[in-house]
């Protein structure tokens, strides 16, 4: 119940700012807003998507955490990248690697599979199962253990398990 009620919150939330209709002044506007945010959250609980994975609203403070971090990863990633580009001579060594995972749900490996594409330099070609295919500009970044932290912290963040 608890995530059906999130779930109507946030859509709410949303609906209010995608429409700039803060006060109920147009009650139309307000009635079709309300059977709109109704209907879909009536709808994902009767295809059985509200839970913990659908409505992640539990772990949000160690999400919003996790993409501070990952600002500042892809930050330090753009440096690497235009340094490559503004050299005379092209010293890329591209690969394709397999990264295995540690994330156990769909939302961890999705939101690990996006941080890695998020990242330039690297971009997550296939997820199957526990293991990410990824294209890197250099070999050497994406090397065994290149991606653990990302992993640990993606794990972390949307699975709230910590490493093993």
């Amino acid at each position: 119940m608890g995530y059906f009620l999130g779930l109507i919150v946030v859509l709410t939330a949303l609906w209010t700012g995608s429409s700039g209709e803060y006060t109920l002044t147009k009650p139309l506007i307000a009635t079709l807003g309300a059977i709109s945010i109704l209907l879909s959250a009536l709808l994902a609980y009767r295809f059985d998507i509200v839970d913990r994975e659908g409505s992640p609203y539990a772990r949000l403070l160690p999400l919003l955490a996790y993409w501070a971090w990952l600002v500042i990863e892809i930050f330090k990633a753009n440096w690497v990248v235009i340094k490559a580009c503004l050299r005379s001579t092209l010293d890329i060594n591209p690969a394709l690697v397999k990264v295995k995972t540690g994330c156990e749900s769909d939302l961890a490996r999705t939101v690990f599979a996006n941080s890695i594409t998020l990242t330039p330099g690297s971009v997550s070609v296939e997820v199957e199962g526990n293991k990410i295919l990824v294209h890197a500009l250099y070999e050497d970044s994406a090397g065994p253990g290149a991606f653990d932290e990302m992993d640990r912290r993606s794990r972390e963040a949307c699975d709230g398990k910590a490493s093993k």
